[in-house]
């Protein structure tokens, strides 16, 4: 579990917080097989008898003050007392991982009633739903992609495959040749749903398949499946082939009766109108930034709420440049603990890459996830693809949860004294039926993450030396609990938050806030608040300087470069990338309203580092392929010039672009040798990322150098106007200047 505070001093007091106008919060990966240092977490058993706070219900963690009969929380202060079993097994402190650490990871004992634990076999379940209503290159593309699944499935999974067009086809692969079975789409009934359950036309047995010995009979299906025509879909719908639309595919038909399938849950389907994306929008007034990116209709959120009941996750994989409303279809996918991908070809797409990394990391299971702090503060917002208990507060359920999955919080005070001089009653003792309060002062300011969740294990079988089957194939679901308590001391002044400042988790913060607000009020607006809040940061930290004896800096120049903080100076240049990424560029600069929704889903759930890839890219150069020339370079052609290197390297998350300069010596290998520095560097990227990224050879001179180019930032103005000469991060910081001169002049005269 990675836990990364965007200040490691927090701001003593509501006022402080004010004044810094520093983002307030925590990014968390609750599956990360270690901390944020690289430590892995300790681990045990009594995951179900770890104390817990009677007050605020937090677990003991090594941070408690111990006494002889009991301890006191460290969120809140409260004494609790020791039962016997508690006290029993606290005598052997080596027994008891949570003494001893504040990061633990412990297995919880389940019921077998309960349908878990070591007695009670469990398969991975893997379905496919594969849309014919495609074109020949779509689906070589998907059946290379479910190849590659195949192989990435561990032994003893069960995989089905479902299609869908104007029709639902199972196929039972488990006879010596595949058969499917197919139930037509009613045209005019899609409220009413199948007219047959799934379950009616195939048992599930049957279409679910153990994938060690049906692998070849899956293969075999796979080969058989072929596009439907416009006609035959048109024939079925009772309407002429030209006015079939690529909406009316079936899909949430589909997937309706597919999770009923799964988990004998059903709801209705709606069809998807994708006429919605074009210019009306603009010859009737309507802003089309605000009007593309809610969702269309309620229906897939809502049958999103059946996955989550059900335990069902969606992966969702689009192939296709056109409108297809992935604002209506996100929700399948980001509150079932999903992803969602996006490609805009067949012919460079990464779809095989992307599915077998996919399905080959490890995951958990039926998550929740609770995040608890000291009574001087409190959670705001959180963010992230989960579903939100409906019960009680900052309690998220996740379907399914990978190493790399990463979800945020902000923070608040709860009253206005903040750290400095809190006072609360908490009850110390209880004896002779006389219960005793004193006033406690919490410091420092406490975090505590709890994450339980399942994991599914094999069951190692050593009784026969024969070949295993499928049947001998075993699996179990373990119950875990993985609690983190991190503690934060308040800064003595502002310069102390400015110096402890993470720019990438501020910019994680950022992003969630700007999804949500463009998503509220267009675009536009997202944009707006983002140039706001950098002008006002830039403003506080001038009057916090202005105030340093130890630094004055008059007020008449502004300083938006934060020269006297390192720890701030990366922060405008995030911005700026912020603002012409396409998240938040302009309808009209071309921005695929789908795109946009595919970035939105994307950045929402990567972890700080991927995020400030992915906004600002990585520029490296190389003297030659075998040794790096500088670890970093501004996003300009001043820099490619200044460096004199020959070899560049961009990491721009979903892009890894190896660029040769025109002016390159002619007897430097290109591209780059397989056995060099910078192709061992390029595995390694690939290789620790939740996504495969496009790798692009560059050289400068022969080749096409446009992709390289758009990333060189600096130089375009930051409403996508394009290439002026020089002036678009310039012009930027000043625009930021401006503003945060006024800010401080309005202040002033107030």
């Amino acid at each position: 579990m990675a836990v990364r505070a965007t200040v490691s001093r927090f701001p003593a007091t509501p006022e402080a917080l004010e004044s810094c106008a520093v983002q307030w919060g925590v990014a968390v990966t609750p599956f990360a097989a270690a901390d944020e240092r690289g430590q892995p977490p300790t681990t045990g058993a009594g995951g179900d008898r770890v104390p817990r706070c009677e007050h605020c219900w937090a677990y003991f963690c090594s941070h408690c003050d111990l006494e002889r009969w009991g301890w006191s929380c460290a969120l809140c202060g409260t004494l609790n007392g020791f039962d016997d079993d508690t006290a029993r097994r606290f005598q052997r402190t080596d027994a008891c991982p949570e003494l001893n650490s504040s990061f633990v990871d412990l297995e919880i004992p389940v019921d077998e009633a309960e349908g878990e634990g070591d007695g009670v076999q469990a398969r991975p379940v893997y379905v496919a739903a594969v849309d014919l209503a495609c074109s020949e290159e779509f689906l070589e593309l998907i059946k290379s992609a479910l190849l590659a699944a195949l192989e990435a499935l561990i032994p003893g999974s069960l995989f089905g495959l479902i299609t869908f067009s104007h029709k639902i086809g199972l196929y039972d692969v488990q006879g010596p040749i595949p058969v499917v079975k197919n139930v037509f789409i009613p045209p005019d009934l899609e409220e009413d749903g199948l007219p047959v359950a799934l379950e009616d036309i195939m048992p599930l047995l049957s279409f679910l398949a153990p994938v060690d010995t049906c692998k070849d009979r899956i293969a075999a299906a796979l080969e058989t499946l072929r596009p439907t025509s416009s006609w035959e879909r048109g024939a079925a719908s009772g309407h002429e082939e030209d006015t079939v639309l690529l909406g009316g595919r079936g899909f949430g038909t589909a997937m309706s009766a597919l999770i009923d399938y799964l988990s004998s849950e059903y709801g209705s389907t709606f069809a998807l109108d994708t006429t919605r994306y074009g210019e009306q929008y603009a010859s009737k007034g309507v802003d089309a930034d605000l009007a593309l990116l809610p969702e269309q209709i309620p229906f897939y959120r809502d049958l999103a709420a059946v996955a989550v009941q059900a335990g069902v996750c969606i992966d969702l994989f689009a192939v296709t440049d056109e409108y297809t409303d992935l604002a209506s279809l996100k929700f399948l996918s980001i509150e079932s603990g999903g992803s969602l991908f996006l490609y805009a070809n067949t012919d460079d797409s990464t779809l095989p890459q992307d599915i077998y990394r996919l399905l080959s990391r490890p995951y958990a299971f039926g998550c929740v996830l609770r995040l608890r702090t000291s009574s001087d503060f409190e959670p705001g917002n959180s963010y992230g693809h989960f579903f939100p208990d409906p019960q009680y507060e900052n309690v998220q359920h996740i379907i399914c949860c990978d190493s790399f999955a990463t979800y945020a919080y902000d923070f608040d005070f709860a009253h206005n004294d903040g750290f400095s001089s809190t006072s609360r009653p908490v009850k110390v003792a209880w004896w002779l039926n006389i219960v005793i309060y004193i006033y406690r002062h919490t410091d420092p300011a406490v975090v505590q993450i709890a994450f339980q969740y399942s994991v599914i294990e094999p069951v190692e079988e050593t009784l026969s030396n024969e070949p295993q089957t499928s049947a001998s194939y075993k699996f179990c679901l373990k119950r875990r609990l993985r609690i983190r308590t991190l503690q934060y001391r308040p800064a003595r002044n502002i310069s102390e938050i400015y110096d402890s400042v993470d720019p990438e988790v501020v910019l994680h913060i950022l992003v969630h806030k700007v999804i949500l607000e463009s998503l509220d009020k267009g675009v536009r607006e997202g944009r707006q608040q983002v140039h706001a809040w950098l002008a006002l940061l830039a403003a506080r930290y001038n009057q916090a300087l202005s105030s340093d004896t130890r630094t004055p800096s008059p007020l008449s120049s502004i300083d938006v470069d934060f020269s006297q903080c390192p720890q701030l100076q990366m922060v405008p240049q995030l911005v700026f990338a912020l603002l012409r990424s396409p998240l938040l560029r302009l309808h009209e600069e071309g921005v695929h309203p789908d795109y946009r929704i595919y970035l939105q889903c994307l950045f929402s759930a990567l972890e700080p580092s991927s995020l400030a890839k992915a906004i600002y890219p990585v520029l490296i150069s190389y003297s030659s392929p075998d040794k790096q020339a500088f670890p970093r370079h501004t996003l300009s052609r001043a820099a490619l010039i200044m460096s004199e290197s020959p070899i560049f390297l961009l990491d721009a998350f979903t892009n890894l672009i190896v660029y040769y300069s025109s002016t390159a010596d002619p007897s430097i290998p290109f591209p780059p040798p397989r056995d060099c520095l910078l192709r061992t560097t390029i595995n390694k990227l690939k290789q620790d990322r939740c996504i495969t990224p496009k790798l692009t050879f560059i050289h400068g001179g022969k080749d096409d150098s446009t992709l390289f180019e758009s990333y060189l930032i600096e130089e375009q103005d930051v409403d996508g106007s394009g290439f002026t000469t020089g002036s678009g991060f310039v012009a930027f910081r000043e625009s930021v200047r401006n503003v945060a001169a006024e800010i401080v002049q309005e202040e002033i005269g107030s």
